[in-house]
């Protein structure tokens, strides 16, 4: 009987080992086929070395005039493009700008789609505690946006209460609508937030000040809307993946660009230079 026992572990022990030998080949054809760069930054533990070696940082953006849009030639410009840009060219590496879904930046941030959020992302609680953020660069408020026929009417927080919104999900109108317990859609984008007040299907909106200020009012595509009261008060960052080196990088870099004057003329610019915090 202990005959018998002996030689079935022993056939169980040589099993065991074949299985482990066969996980070991399939996991080393998996490390092949993934590309160095990602191999040599799970190994490092370093943000900063992935994406030098990539050559490229790939930046987590939305539609966000004056911050993050296009220009007449198609490429992404705006006061954080520029920035992203300049920073991405310290490093020694080139900007690729990827436009994502605003609700799922920390999905898209954790899963290596892009290397950092810079949208004039508002430095919530949620973001601080899911990504490593820079040092706030930017001061901004969300502010409400309604036709400018009726825009007397609605000239504090009391008097929102018969309003149905229109808020970018995510975002932190959406965190402000929801905490005054206002009546709102989430919509994919700031700018189609806007696009519902525009078309009568919402009566207002929730965006963020400095994309109010471009974007509605005359002289604008939305000349019939203006902006009437603050709801908060907040500050921009930029985030990356926790425990991310580049964090610290970047600022450095805001320190030096506002120290050489670079981060207050592109402010100056894109017409922000009165909410850029001192670095």
């Amino acid at each position: 009987m202990k005959k018998w026992i002996t030689i079935l572990l022993t056939a169980a022990m040589i099993l065991s080992l074949g299985a482990c030998g066969n996980s070991g080949s399939d996991k080393d054809s998996g490390a092949d086929a993934s590309s160095g760069s990602d191999a040599s930054a799970d190994s490092s533990g370093s943000d900063m070395e992935y994406v030098k070696e990539k050559g490229k940082l790939v930046i987590g953006i939305t539609d966000f005039e004056p911050m993050d849009y296009k220009g007449d030639d198609d490429e992404w410009i705006g006061f954080d493009a520029d920035m992203a840009k300049a920073f991405a060219a310290s490093l020694g590496v080139e900007a690729e700008f990827v436009e994502i879904d605003w609700d799922n930046k920390i999905m898209e941030l954790d899963g290596k789609t892009i290397d950092c959020v810079w949208n004039g992302m508002t430095l919530t609680s949620e973001v601080t505690s899911s990504m490593e953020c820079s040092n706030a660069y930017c001061n901004n408020a969300q502010v409400v946006i309604v036709s400018s026929d009726v825009a007397d009417k609605y000239q504090d927080k009391d008097s929102l209460s018969d309003l149905s919104f229109a808020v970018e999900a995510g975002s932190a109108g959406e965190d402000a609508v929801e905490s005054l317990e206002l009546e709102f859609t989430s919509v994919k984008a700031q700018a189609d937030a806007l696009m519902e007040v525009a078309a009568g299907t919402s009566d207002a909106a929730v965006i963020d000040s400095l994309m109010a200020a471009a974007m509605v009012g005359e002289g604008t595509g939305y000349a019939d809307l203006t902006y009437t009261c603050g709801l908060n008060d907040e500050e921009y960052g930029v985030g990356f993946r926790k425990g991310s080196d580049l964090a610290e990088a970047l600022n450095e870099f805001f320190a030096s660009s506002y120290e050489d004057g670079s981060m207050m003329e592109c402010a100056e610019k894109y017409g922000v230079q009165a909410a850029i915090i001192e670095q």
